[in-house]
């Protein structure tokens, strides 16, 4: 399929904010009919999110305050990609970090573009099986709850409105796919 009709040309782009997280850039295009916008968006490193299945298939979850929602989230273990890393590694290192587990058998699930109007985010799920509890090792400043809960439950807290977070809610599709193919 021919989608030039539809592609927007760059034509340049600038820094508008730079933080320790993310930068936020505006871009000039030129549309297809010629005309100039601008395009504001979050520059994002990428991240991963972690389905981790203890020996008797419960998934560990976690419980954190999200400050731009004022509210406690109910999340799949998830980090940012630091410089240089590949998405494996990052979510080996943030598996440990946030709930102290860890695991030899990693398989990639897919990914997503979660939000393809404001930010160029990917994140890429695996599944890690026969986790092992160790210990977690938080980052200076994070608070979270750690707990485990069986698929049946956590897709009828989704379903029921419990789970709202839009990575958690993707992976779970991604991961009932992937436990139906492997069972």
């Amino acid at each position: 399929m021919n989608d030039q009709h539809l592609v927007e040309k760059p034509i340049s782009s600038e820094p508008i904010f730079a933080g320790n997280f993310m930068k936020v850039m505006r871009d000039t295009v030129e549309l297809p009919n010629g005309r100039h916008a601008f395009r504001e968006y979050i520059k994002h490193s990428g991240a991963v999110a972690i389905f981790a299945l203890d020996k008797d298939n419960n998934i560990v979850m976690e419980r954190q305050y999200r400050t731009p929602v004022s509210q406690v989230m109910i999340e799949v273990p998830a980090g940012k990609i630091d410089a240089g890393e590949d998405y494996l590694t990052c979510g080996k290192r943030e598996l440990l970090e946030e709930t102290g587990y860890v695991s030899d058998k990693w398989d990639y699930l897919g990914e997503i573009l979660p939000c393809i109007g404001y930010s160029t985010e990917k994140i890429v799920f695996y599944v890690a099986r026969d986790v092992v509890f160790t210990e977690a090792k938080l980052d200076e400043g994070e608070f979270l709850e750690v707990y485990t809960q069986p698929l049946d439950e956590l897709l009828t807290d989704a379903y029921n409105g419990k789970i709202t977070d839009g990575k958690t809610l993707a992976g779970l599709l991604l991961l009932n796919g992937y436990l139906a193919k492997n069972k």
